[in-house]
């Protein structure tokens, strides 16, 4: 049942989300490369915090944020991939009230403590080429600590945000998504309520998460740039870079998608790009991260050889 009689009004008990296609041959085709994509990212990631976990070459705070980054990837995806998946198989794709708020919820915590995963990342990287002396001090295990109580008390505030506003929205006509999951925007536009103050405070958090975020990232990698030109040795300069490039990498590829779907103006791309795009920061770039970290970190590949040399002589 889509809606439950309440006194005088008509409360929504489900929501009907139309998916990424109609086509028969291509939902099972989309099914069949989401899925591989969904076993990579949980196996991947979940190595990933293996690696880091067994081996005490990586216990520093660069792999420890490393591994919480790859948490937040696998829940990241876990919050909508299942979900997504289950659609691509049923003829109505359904979920309730209560999941739709829950997905909403999780999707908006995940990515919050993400963004300041990455931030943090940044900083140890700052911290690293611009202080090295000072290196042990500044990111002393407490310090790592207590960045990360950071992030997830910024993440559970974000995800509050989110979720008390949906919750307060009244729906009470068409309960048809034009998405794959439960996104803010199309939940506002179904909303028949008066959601002008939920609209702001839901963009107020989300601002204040990217501009921090960008804005430590930024600041941080001004001063590592600045600190590499002033480097006389060319192998200095290329050791302190290439410590620099996975994160930058997976900074570029995360903000970049982020800011196409929550920055730019809505009338320059279609529901249709919006989807695509959805799909490519909530469900690839979660797999693509480990492999960004592994292909290009000299220290997890030595690791990794290490991990799987024991393996195969013991």
């Amino acid at each position: 049942m889509a809606f439950l009689e309440d006194g005088n009004h008509t409360a929504l008990t489900e929501f009907i989300l139309l998916g990424l296609t109609d086509e028969p041959v291509l939902r099972v085709v989309l099914f069949t490369i989401i899925l591989c994509i969904y076993l990579v990212t949980v196996s991947g990631n979940l190595s990933t915090i293996l690696l880091i976990r067994v081996s005490s070459q990586l216990h520093h705070p660069m792999y420890f944020f490393l591994s919480h980054l790859a948490s937040a990837d696998i829940g990241y995806s876990s919050s909508v991939t299942p979900n997504m998946l289950v659609n691509f198989l049923v003829e109505k794709n359904t979920i309730t009230y209560l999941g739709c708020g829950i997905q909403l919820g999780s999707g908006a915590f995940f990515g919050t403590v993400e963004c300041f995963v990455l931030a943090a990342m940044a900083y140890d990287r700052f911290v690293a080429i611009c202080s090295p002396l000072l290196y042990s001090t500044k990111m002393s295990i407490q310090v790592c600590i207590q960045l990360l109580v950071v992030a997830y008390i910024s993440g559970f505030l974000n995800a509050s945000s989110f979720t008390l506003s949906f919750f307060t929205f009244f729906f009470c006509g068409p309960n048809i998504i034009n998405h794959f999951f439960c996104d803010f925007t199309p939940l506002v536009e179904l909303s028949c309520s008066d959601d002008r103050v939920s609209i702001i405070l839901a963009t107020i958090s989300v601002g204040t998460v990217i501009f921090i975020t960008v804005l430590i990232i930024v600041v941080s990698y001004i001063y590592i740039l600045i600190t590499i030109l002033k480097m006389h040795s060319t192998e200095g300069r290329h050791k302190a870079f290439s410590t620099c490039t996975s994160h930058l990498t997976a900074v570029t590829l995360f903000y970049g998608t982020v800011t196409f779907i929550y920055v730019m103006p809505k009338s320059n791309y279609s529901t249709d790009q919006n989807k695509v795009v959805s799909v490519f920061y909530m469900v690839v770039i979660p797999m693509l991260n480990p492999l960004i970290y592994s292909l290009r970190n000299n220290e997890i590949k030595g690791a990794l050889k290490r991990q799987l040399g024991r393996k195969i002589f013991s």
